[in-house]
């Protein structure tokens, strides 16, 4: 029961991410610092909780969906910018805290 159930923007996020990673524009491509930057960028975001992906797009009128991209596109930017300020500095791959 609600296996089915995920925010919509986890998706829009992590591949927005991992699209910037292999196109080397983040400044780190580890696993942990990935995530750390996924975490950060949706906790700027809302929740767009779906049952079925293709649902959502298919209703979506195009307009919301532009402002979801850039949503995405602006919540990563600035997710980047955070994590790299944060991360500890003789443990570059740790949380500073």
């Amino acid at each position: 029961m609600y296996e089915e159930i995920q925010n919509y923007y986890e998706q829009l996020v992590v591949e927005r991410i991992r699209r910037l990673a292999a196109e080397g524009e983040t400044p780190n491509s580890d696993d942990d610092y990935l995530e750390d930057v996924a975490c950060v960028a949706l906790n700027q975001l809302p929740a767009r909780y779906v049952r079925h992906k293709v649902d959502l797009v298919f209703y979506m009128p195009s307009e919301e969906r532009f402002q979801m991209m850039n949503a995405v596109e602006e919540a990563v930017k600035t997710a980047i910018e955070y994590v790299e300020q944060h991360r500890g500095t003789s443990r570059p791959n740790t949380y500073a805290g």
